[in-house]
């Protein structure tokens, strides 16, 4: 797909979620450690997270590591947290100067308790930051998310704050990881596989899908852009007619 980057049309997404895939395979192509492409991809990041501000995103949500991830070698487990640890301390006065506001959406409590100590004190330092806000999802399943959304539900009910017949779709999106939050707009996953992983499954229902072989150590600032021109293209109906959107 050849979208080229046009951004005074002014459709950008509100809410961007990525699947940031690939950082393994890149490293293996080149013969180093799989950690070495994780390195790699923390640039990535970087470049992303400055590139989505700029242009007015206002919600960046990237999938950094999974329930599944901790199946992993322990090797390169530990390799991970490390490298999540230093890019939290090395970005946190990055986010008070650019006005975002960092959160964690996941198990954070399965995080050792050194990246959880980072992880909340650039929290609470951006806390009140509001250009835009950049959730990391940490230990996170969507499938455990929604488990957990409805266990807090029905226990509601079963002690009378709530009646079964008042649950509905808005209350289960109020008792997940991105309560208070719009659901994303544009799903972007690099690295060539083309599947959602367990990767906020309630929240995309009505989002585009970008798929790019890209691999993410090479996802940069022109890809994103030609990521976010693709979804400029898009009309989203929401079940609607495309008469009944140009009645509006």
């Amino acid at each position: 797909m050849d979208f080229a980057p046009n951004l005074n049309t002014g459709v950008v997404p509100v809410h961007v979620a990525i699947i940031m895939d690939g950082n393994g395979r890149w490293a293996e192509e080149r013969k180093r450690p799989r950690l070495f492409g994780h390195k790699a991809g923390v640039k990535s990041v970087r470049t992303v997270v400055e590139t989505a501000r700029e242009i007015g995103v206002k919600h960046l949500t990237l999938y950094a590591f999974s329930t599944e991830n901790w199946a992993r070698p322990s090797l390169e487990v530990k390799g991970l947290m490390s490298l999540l640890d230093s890019y939290l301390k090395a970005e946190q006065k990055t986010m008070l100067k650019n006005d975002i506001r960092l959160k964690c959406i996941g198990q954070q409590k399965r995080l050792p308790p050194q990246v959880q100590k980072t992880m909340d004190w650039v929290i609470d330092s951006t806390a009140r930051c509001s250009a835009m806000t950049l959730n990391l999802a940490l230990s996170y399943g969507s499938r455990s998310e929604i488990v957990r959304a409805v266990r807090k539900l029905a226990g509601q009910c079963v002690d009378g704050r709530m009646n079964i017949d008042d649950l509905d779709e808005q209350k289960l999106s109020d008792h997940l990881y991105t309560a208070g939050q719009p659901d994303p707009d544009l799903f972007i996953r690099t690295g060539g596989e083309k599947r959602l992983s367990n990767f906020l499954l309630w929240q995309v229902s009505y989002a585009e899908l970008y798929f790019t072989d890209i691999k993410w150590p090479d996802f940069g600032r022109d890809e994103f852009l030609e990521a976010v021109a693709y979804y400029g293209t898009r009309q989203r109906r929401f079940g609607r007619t495309d008469s009944q959107l140009h009645r509006e």
